[in-house]
């Protein structure tokens, strides 16, 4: 199954935009879009939102999130997987990332597992 993606909200609404203009087909939301949790949502419910919603996480938030995460695993929970963004990259570098993550892997291989986007 293709990687469906939410973007936090403390990131760029462009960075949605950028990655659709690399491939329309991806399915990428927005934490705060209509279809996705809205602006505000604490990460303990982004967390069970991700888990139900079977999503990829991308991330610039390094600080509250890996407490949330072992809280998440600790109570039998489980993840489609969470990507931190390296600060100081491009957005279209970031763009390009996603992109690649979506054409080469499936959603399954991010089950419970975190890394960085790679550029």
């Amino acid at each position: 199954m293709k990687i469906r993606f939410l973007l936090d909200e403390n990131l760029s609404p462009k960075l949605k935009f950028a990655v659709l203009r690399l491939n329309p087909a991806i399915d990428i939301v927005r934490v705060g879009d209509s279809d996705a949790p809205p602006l505000g949502t604490l990460d303990p419910e982004l967390l069970r939102y991700l888990e139900v919603s079977e999503r990829l996480l991308v991330t610039d938030n390094r600080k509250s999130m890996p407490g949330h995460l072992e809280s998440h695993w600790g109570e039998g929970g489980h993840i489609w997987g969470v990507m931190w963004l390296r600060p100081g990259t491009t957005l279209g570098s970031w763009a390009e990332a996603i992109f690649l993550l979506w054409e080469t892997t499936d959603s399954e291989e991010w089950i419970d597992k975190l890394d960085w986007i790679p550029f």
